[in-house]
């Protein structure tokens, strides 16, 4: 049996949660304009050149917006305290299923036939809050940034081309002259001697797998499930608790994470991280684990594992982050031991997601077993953490299994 697409198992509970959500809506949208009045670096070079009276705008807009959101305050703690009981019978996320033309995980897997079969995941941060809350971060237009994201999302032809994903490309190498995968520092058998090495900022191509974060804003997340919808048949959104959320608290943000995939998925977890302090302690940060179908040989599932995550932000708090990696690898384990069935072959296990720790000071995470359970798993050619045990730790942790 397929997944759900609703987080509600009755249309009527879930047609109380869209009132109770159209209820705060007007308080909601108040407040984020009201945030919003904060401008970003971007913003104040093209006011100050368009309009000398920007600063008197924003405060006569601020004017009217404040009263507005105080008038509208009793009617949405009304509606607050009817919305959040409903979220205690709410699935922590949403399910998009678009039906694709040829099921992709119906086929014999070429993995098993010794000739490999490579698989390419992308993970990132694209920070679609609300407008108020993203202007913080020196960021604007949310809703815009992901319309362009989704439209300008590459693959968007159904055509597979040659998998693979590029994480170091030579400098000058075209945008449509992908370069295989490589050692960073010139490490090997001499091919990329001579030759500079650098992170590309290029998605991979025909991307498998799509593992975004800080996707909080639920407009973004619609208008990136609408654009990518054609691309990638099976996409987890809106993933978090809402409300009290045992004692992680009461949240008001769901986790951010978003996830989309061209393989059936089978099955989904997620975990709240308990620990959140501060500002994070009002968002449902947690990990999202899935099992994906990726084919079958000889009557044998192929499956894949991914789990996907948002730590804790606060520079100061790295225990806070320790913490939640142990959790989080913990609740990867103990989900891959309940869905794994007897014969299954497994081809991958993957651990992404902004894990928010400092990339730039080497050693900060020798401590950690993470370092020795999941890297350590990595092909050294690819990932060199013996010498440089920080790279690439921000965004994937584990690349391991049979594939």
């Amino acid at each position: 049996m397929g997944l759900r697409e609703s987080p509600y198992s009755s249309r009527f509970l879930g047609a109380l949660n869209s009132g109770a959500r159209a209820a705060l809506f007007p308080s909601y949208w108040l407040l984020n304009q009201l945030l919003a009045l904060q401008t970003t670096t971007a913003e104040k070079r093209q006011w100050h050149k368009r309009c000398p009276t920007f600063a008197l705008w924003t405060v006569a807009k601020g004017l009217l917006l404040l009263p507005a959101f105080l008038l509208s305050l009793p009617f949405s703690l009304v509606a607050f305290l009817f919305w959040l009981p409903l979220q205690a019978a709410r699935r922590p996320f949403a399910y998009q299923h678009t039906p694709e033309r040829a099921p992709s995980g119906g086929e014999e897997c070429p993995l098993l036939e010794g000739q490999g079969h490579t698989f390419s995941f992308l993970s990132g941060n694209v920070c679609l809050l609300p407008e108020g809350l993203a202007k913080f971060s020196n960021l604007g237009r949310s809703q815009w940034r992901a319309s362009t994201s989704g439209k300008s999302w590459p693959g968007r032809s159904r055509t597979r081309t040659a998998p693979g994903m590029a994480l170091g490309v030579p400098t000058g190498t075209g945008p449509q002259a992908p370069a295989p995968l490589g050692p960073l520092d010139g490490e090997g058998d001499g091919a990329g001697e001579g030759r500079l090495w650098e992170v590309t900022a290029r998605f991979p191509p025909q991307a498998d797998f799509v593992c975004l974060q800080e996707v909080f804003d639920l407009r973004a997340s619609a208008s990136l499930c609408r654009s990518l919808g054609p691309i990638y048949p099976h996409i987890l959104y809106d993933v978090g608790s809402y409300g009290l959320a045992g004692r992680a608290g009461l949240k008001v943000f769901n986790s951010g994470l978003f996830l989309a995939s061209r393989h059936p998925i089978l099955a989904v977890q997620y975990h709240c991280y308990p620990n959140g302090k501060g500002e994070d302690a009002f968002a449902a940060k947690g990990l999202l684990s899935v099992q994906v179908q990726l084919g079958s040989s000889h009557g044998q599932r192929i499956v894949g594992y991914l789990n996907c995550t948002h730590m804790h932000a606060p520079e100061a708090d790295a225990q806070v982050r320790c913490d939640q990696m142990t959790l989080g690898l913990m609740w990867a384990q103990q989900f891959q031991d309940a869905s794994t069935q007897p014969g299954d072959i497994v081809a991958f296990d993957i651990y992404c997601g902004d894990l928010n720790f400092d990339n730039c000071s080497e050693g900060i995470l020798e401590g950690h077993r993470a370092l020795t359970e999941c890297l350590g798993a990595c092909s050294h050619t690819y990932f060199p953490i013996r010498r440089r045990p920080t790279c690439l730790i921000r965004y994937l942790l584990c690349a391991h299994g049979s594939a």
